[in-house]
């Protein structure tokens, strides 16, 4: 090889080097989170603080749970506002809402806590009418489901404080029935990453259909020994399963 081979070899080298270095993608340092039926945002407030002490952009979604389009679109404003790619977080109903909501091109991955992973045409409905839940504590008024006070602190925030729980309770979000029988079209776990937190002591979402929906959707599973609210109550592993999330996404 003549040094003018050489020099021609060694330019080519670098100039893949740095094409594929280039081409690598972004980490993720976003974090969009979706709270479920009968709390709110304010729920996320631990794993929030941990999130951003840890350097991620961190977005709560306040949806108006008026019906699962609505919810889908606060949830895809809330992805358009940050700039970069994102993890999208879902609490039980809002899983039903990342999954059609982590179509967006700028999310990366989806990670379900104690939530429903709907396949196409499923509502959260279907999937809590497979596998029934322990709880017999929502009812519906109005055209509007709530969740009986007296079982709230025992089969929703167990591992709360009876004063936590009870605030909970009074202060509940009350989401149109319309949202929990709306079918996802798109499942955004077919095409995307997912991770997903088992409660194993849940009695608002069946554990096992919890397992089998993380299952099928060929989510990497963690279970943590917590109520249907172990978000609140365990912030620390919850934050630790997202921002695995956000690192294996940002390789991909």
């Amino acid at each position: 090889m003549n040094k003018f081979s050489r020099i021609a070899s060694a330019l080519a080298l670098s100039f893949a080097a740095i094409g594929a270095h280039a081409a690598a993608p972004a980490p993720v340092k976003n974090v969009v989170l979706v709270h479920g039926f009968f709390a709110d945002g304010s729920g996320w407030k631990g794993v929030a603080d941990i999130l951003t002490r840890d350097g991620y952009n961190v977005s709560v979604v306040q949806q108006p749970e008026t019906s699962l389009e609505d919810d889908v679109k606060a949830t895809t404003r809330a992805v358009d506002a940050l700039p970069g790619r994102s993890i999208l977080v879902g609490h039980s109903y809002g899983g039903m809402v990342i999954t059609e909501a982590g179509n967006h091109p700028g999310v990366a991955g989806l990670v379900y806590v104690a939530a429903f992973e709907p396949d196409a045409g499923e509502s959260l409905k279907d999937l809590a009418d497979r596998m029934a839940p322990a709880t017999k504590g929502i009812k519906a008024a109005d055209g509007h489901l709530f969740f009986d006070p007296a079982l709230f602190h025992a089969d929703f925030a167990a591992d709360l404080s009876v004063a936590d729980a009870r605030f909970m309770a009074v202060s509940q979000v009350t989401p149109a029935v319309q949202a929990a029988t709306a079918p996802v079209s798109q499942p955004a776990w077919k095409r995307k990453p997912s991770w997903a937190i088992v409660s194993k002591d849940d009695r608002t979402v069946n554990p096992d259909l919890e397992r089998f929906m993380a299952k099928r959707a060929g989510s990497k599973t963690v279970e943590v020994a917590g109520s249907h609210v172990a978000f609140i109550a365990h912030p620390d592993q919850v934050a630790k399963v997202i921002e695995q999330a956000a690192s294996a996404a940002g390789s991909l």
